[in-house]
């Protein structure tokens, strides 16, 4: 049985373009997520797809995280200490790796490039890097993930409570472009259920188990290839095992700061 009644605000719906409302609502909650389908051509992800398989990836520790997702580029929270800061002195050091092999890549067009340009057509300014000390953080992993990830949630100003960025976070959002993915399996599902105390009794390394959300409204997509997906990832979430087939996927996170800029960060 569902804790509540069903909001029926809670949903998922696909859109030829993201536009300024789909990220209002996502970030008032109104709204669970949005596709975009074709959002990439077949040989632009097939183009990322080979330029991933020739960049240099890494795994997470097997300790934090225990399933395999291999990636290029860093996210913050790899390197976020037990004191909730960040390790600034390893995160540089591996974004300016980062750089240099994107660079090295030569996407053409780089798909995180033109995502960033669509997002911000839709939010009628430029989206830019969030920065730390004015210095702009790397954006945009490119990822292969065929075991899943586990039921979490993600969300900078919980995660680093004391701040982080330069700009005031008010909402942030998750973005996911795809370029390649299975046949069966590999589905994103996002719960309407925020992060509460009762749910460490539920903790699973960097996660939660599924009784965490027991019962609670959700949405469930299947990737395409060349799809992108926006949602709140304050709101749990998980992604499904494929496995046999590869799941690659470009993310990042946006945030709406008390300006009423759009950055972006990994």
């Amino acid at each position: 049985m569902p804790r509540t009644m069903l909001d029926p605000l809670f949903t998922a719906v696909d859109a030829p373009a993201f536009t300024e409302s789909h990220l209002a609502r996502l970030a008032t909650g109104t709204l669970a997520a949005v596709r975009v389908p074709g959002f990439l051509t077949p040989e632009q992800c097939q183009a990322a797809t080979t330029a991933f398989d020739r960049m240099p990836t890494a795994g997470y520790d097997p300790l934090r995280v225990p399933t395999s997702i291999l990636h290029v580029g860093p996210s913050l929270n790899d390197y976020r200490t037990l004191a909730n800061t960040l390790d600034t002195s390893r995160y540089w050091k591996d974004a300016d790796a980062a750089r240099s092999a994107w660079h090295r890549a030569r996407m053409q067009p780089d798909p995180i490039t033109v995502a960033l340009a669509r997002l911000g057509d839709a939010w009628g300014t430029a989206v830019t890097p969030a920065t730390i000390g004015g210095r702009c953080v790397f954006g945009g992993t490119l990822r292969e993930m065929n075991e899943g990830a586990l039921v979490h949630y993600d969300e900078a100003s919980r995660e680093y409570p004391a701040g982080l960025f330069d700009q005031t976070v008010i909402a942030q959002l998750a973005f996911n472009l795809w370029a390649q993915a299975p046949v069966m399996g590999g589905a994103t599902t996002v719960w309407r259920h925020r992060w509460e105390p009762a749910d460490e009794q539920h903790r699973e390394a960097y996660g939660y188990r599924r009784e965490a959300v027991e019962g609670c409204q959700h949405v469930t997509l299947t990737p395409r290839p060349g799809d992108a997906l926006l949602f709140n990832p304050a709101n749990f979430h998980a992604v499904d095992p494929n496995p046999g087939e590869r799941r690659i996927a470009f993310a990042l996170f946006l945030a709406i700061t008390s300006t009423g800029q759009l950055i972006n960060w990994s």
